[in-house]
């Protein structure tokens, strides 16, 4: 708005238009392509410029996105017919609802983009009409179709597709494999509730692909067949299935983000699921405030997997579970040099109102006394609180970790969602120390048993 007031009054020289070229460029490119249009149209000096945008991004937010689609299909063939294909186009991103003769429209325009145009990044956000929660198989089945349809109808659009962000999908058995082949140089795939019906197996190869993720869906089992350049893989909230991923041919996969609330009595091996994939650097494990769902190792097993290791994430464990399982991911992994651990029940997040707890604790075969981890620098923890689960879990992770140069202990983790829709559930009280006093009585409790350990100093309680 503030771009259309001072480009508003033709008669009247404004700063705005009196600008370098570059620089107009480069005030448009932050706004939304739309938005950049309208306030070209509101002065002469400025006319030209939509077509010189070397960004095109139109995304316009829920409220106005069913009413937008059609205009975006207007809008995108309006720039990409006028613009010099001397100009190259690095982003391209459309966001847009499901709507096959729309789609179509913006298949075919961007096709035309893709054919005379030198674009190095092209993004589809598809939209389905009815969000998941309204969402019935029938409905499932109807958008995945209308989908294929989009494709097959706009192949060049999809080949030059370098990002594809879906919702609502379920597809048959040959349609996921179908769309991959032709998005030939996707590198990033992001599908929530997308699936080729209820416990099926998807296989997935691709050249290029970069990033994966997968957010619910219905497949019994997720197998990445061949992605020589994947390098992050997320997937959340799967069904309560034995092996849900299988890792075989992805080598360069470096951060594994999974997601999940365990509520089956199945467990992960990490030993089995990363056998294959001993390249992953960062590694994101979920709860869901609910049941530990991986199954803790001998670290023998465990260390030919976890080798490059540095970055561990432990998100969202219930809040009476005894932490002091998570050290055997420590032991396996000798090279990690950040731990961070979340303990929090939250309700809102999770798949029940009831807390999991009393059945996570997880059996822990404690290592040798004198283990020592030479390459822990830094632990944090969420959630903490004064007692003996984190007393002495403190305390045991520094006498191991000889080189620790921070430890930062957090208050539990507050959502003011979870106290509005669960007002019946009563939390245990805090017992965070708040004072000065207390926080250095604790430095001192926690250190006072061992001359070995690492100073007070690296303990820091932050607000």
């Amino acid at each position: 708005m503030q771009l259309q007031k001072a480009a508003i009054n033709e008669d009247k020289p404004d700063r705005l238009s009196q600008l370098p070229k570059d620089v107009l460029l480069n005030i448009l490119e932050r706004a939304d392509s739309l938005d950049a249009v309208r306030t070209c149209i509101l002065s002469s000096q400025l006319r030209n410029l939509p077509t010189m945008l070397s960004q095109i991004v139109i995304a316009p937010d829920n409220r106005d996105l069913v009413r937008m689609t059609g205009v975006s299909a207007h809008l995108i063939n309006k720039i990409l017919s006028t613009r010099s294909p001397q100009i190259t186009i690095r982003k391209l991103q459309v966001r847009f609802v499901l709507i096959p003769s729309d789609c179509r429209s913006i298949g075919k325009y961007v096709g035309l983009a893709m054919a005379t145009h030198k674009v190095d990044a092209a993004e589809f956000e598809v939209v389905t009409p009815r969000n998941s929660y309204h969402c019935a198989h029938a409905d499932l089945l109807k958008f995945a179709k209308q989908f294929s349809m989009f494709v097959a109808d706009c192949p060049d659009a999809f080949a030059g597709l370098t990002q594809l962000i879906l919702q609502n999908l379920r597809f048959g058995e040959s349609d996921i494999p179908n769309i991959l082949s032709t998005c030939k140089r996707l590198e990033s795939l992001c599908c929530f509730e997308c699936d080729a019906g209820i416990r099926s197996v998807l296989h997935v190869e691709h050249a290029r692909l970069v990033e994966l993720d997968l957010t619910y869906g219905e497949f019994l089992t997720v197998e990445l067949s061949c992605l020589p350049k994947l390098q992050r893989m997320t997937y959340n909230n799967w069904p309560s299935d034995d092996n849900p991923l299988v890792l075989n041919f992805v080598p360069q996969l470096s951060k594994l983000n999974l997601a999940n609330a365990g509520l089956s009595n199945n467990t992960l091996k990490l030993s089995q699921l990363l056998a294959n994939v001993p390249s992953v650097s960062d590694l994101y494990l979920d709860f869901r405030s609910e049941k530990i769902w991986i199954q803790p190792e001998c670290p023998r097993v465990l260390a030919p997997v976890l080798g490059q290791l540095r970055f561990v994430n432990l998100d969202c464990l219930p809040e009476e579970c005894d932490i002091t399982w998570t050290m055997f991911l420590l032991e396996a992994a000798r090279f990690v040099e950040d731990l961070c651990i979340t303990v929090w029940d939250h309700k809102c997040g999770s798949e029940s109102q009831n807390s999991y707890s009393e059945k996570t604790d997880v059996k822990w075969e404690p290592s040798a006394p004198n283990f020592k981890h030479k390459n822990l620098a830094k632990l944090t923890i969420y959630g903490f609180q004064s007692d003996g689960n984190f007393m002495g879990y403190v305390r045991r992770v520094m006498e191991a970790a000889v080189n620790i140069k921070d430890v930062s202990l957090l208050d539990r983790k507050v959502c003011k969602l979870c106290a509005d829709k669960f007002p019946h559930i009563k939390l245990r009280p805090s017992t965070y120390p708040q004072s000065c006093k207390e926080k250095d009585s604790l430095r001192k409790k926690i250190t006072e048993a061992s001359v070995m350990m690492a100073s007070p100093a690296v303990i820091h309680f932050r607000s």
